[in-house]
């Protein structure tokens, strides 16, 4: 027989008791373990709960004592936020739990994002919340896997309604504890960013070659979220090395667009990650399909990618502004890094007779990634597109080197 999992179930205790009690039996009903965490301030539990709130408050360097001293709702509950956090983590590396589920309102799906934001890809994490998809919640807030369901007709008190999503959550939360295939380290590993093949093409023949050196190579979709999970585990070290062929993110987040936050292109280099780095679409900002083309991106040409996505192109000097982004981010980096220019394109829109070319444009980006390069980055000039073999070719060529001399390791 395997092991019963246990699942961390965190909340307000002294609010949510019935709530938190009733995701406990449902859990214990379907075998699984539960380890309770409670994140209240002022009220206590009916009943004492594993992890206390005074331990949750230490957790994060400070007391229950000084939140509520604090006099205010929301600097209690960041220090109980910080402290549920360090504590989520502290248990999942020991061990002592298999997932967590935290439920709550808008205070505590603050905190609940925090706390799954610790834990790494690949642990379940689920969170009940009456604002769950909500346009409250920014993408970089987001942890990059978890799950949520909405607490439909829950905000005070059990009933018929609200069971449903309650019980829902704990057998989804047990059953991916169960079912999970946590990653495993077996080669080392490769993060890719991209889109998909109608736009940037490099990963169709990246990846089996990469493969084919004994590496395992995983490729992010660039569209904020997908940013997040790639910068999440470039933090962790996760990566032998990067192949952030896609900072479009970076764009989006300089121009209003599909965020992946404000630490998008800088984990990597933090972490003493090795980078090689392309700017595919760098001249796009993704926007929602479905609404209104936002103010700072009217007037200028447009691609609908489907119903949900819809990119912009921005203009000359925007192009600079992201140039110097991207060089600004990469100048902080603790490792070799190689920046790769395609100086014929860097999307399959933008080729000459695309509804996106702009070879002013593309000449002016072209110009202010030469004059900004850092010192501490080796600027490699192609003349050729970002989807013509001939990157692919110079790819490989650079990492091979990369192998030989070290830098990257071709073992674990």
């Amino acid at each position: 027989m395997t092991a019963a999992k246990t699942i961390l179930v965190a909340g307000t205790y002294d609010t949510k008791d019935d709530e938190l009690h009733y995701l406990a039996e449902v859990i214990h009903g379907q075998g699984g373990k539960v380890l309770s965490m409670d994140v209240s301030v002022l009220g206590d539990p009916s009943r004492p709960t594993d992890v206390s709130k005074h331990q949750v408050a230490e957790a994060g360097g400070s007391s229950i004592e000084a939140a509520i001293a604090s006099g205010d709702e929301n600097t209690a509950m960041q220090i109980m936020g910080t402290g549920a956090a360090a504590k989520a983590l502290e248990l999942y590396r020991a061990g002592r739990i298999d997932g967590v589920i935290v439920l709550g309102g808008t205070m505590g799906t603050d905190l609940a994002l925090d706390l799954c934001a610790a834990l790494p890809v690949g642990a379940p994490k689920y969170v009940v919340s009456t604002v769950a998809f909500s346009p409250l919640m920014p993408p970089e807030r987001i942890p990059a896997d978890v799950q949520m369901i909405l607490w439909a007709g829950g905000l005070f008190g059990l009933n018929s309604i609200c069971k449903a999503s309650l019980s829902q959550a704990a057998g989804a939360v047990l059953g991916a504890a169960r079912a999970v295939e946590a990653p495993r380290r077996q080669r080392p590993l490769i993060g890719m960013t991209s889109f998909g093949k109608t736009v940037l093409r490099y990963m169709v023949t990246l990846k089996p070659a990469l493969e084919a050196r004994g590496f395992e190579v995983a490729v992010f979709h660039a569209t904020g979220m997908g940013g997040r999970a790639f910068e999440s585990l470039a933090g962790e070290g996760a990566f032998a090395a990067v192949m952030d062929f896609a900072p479009q993110e970076v764009s989006n987040h300089l121009f209003g667009g599909l965020s992946a936050g404000a630490d998008r292109m800088t984990n990597a280099g933090g972490s003493g990650t090795p980078q090689l780095v392309a700017p595919g679409c760098y001249d796009l900002v993704d926007f929602i399909g479905w609404q209104a083309v936002p103010p700072q991106l009217s007037g200028r040409p447009t691609h609908a990618h489907n119903r949900l996505l819809s990119s912009a192109v921005l203009e000359a000097e925007e192009r600079r502004s992201v140039a110097r982004a991207i060089c600004g981010k990469l100048e902080q980096a603790e490792a070799p890094v190689t920046l790769l220019l395609p100086n014929q394109g860097c999307n399959e829109w933008d080729r000459p007779g695309g509804d996106l070319h702009d070879s002013a444009g593309l000449a002016a980006f072209c110009d202010e990634m030469r004059s900004s390069s850092p010192a501490n980055a080796d600027l490699v000039e192609l003349d050729c597109h970002i989807n013509d073999a001939e990157f692919c070719e110079k790819v490989l060529e650079i990492f091979d080197g990369w192998v030989a001399s070290g830098v990257v390791q071709a073992h674990l």
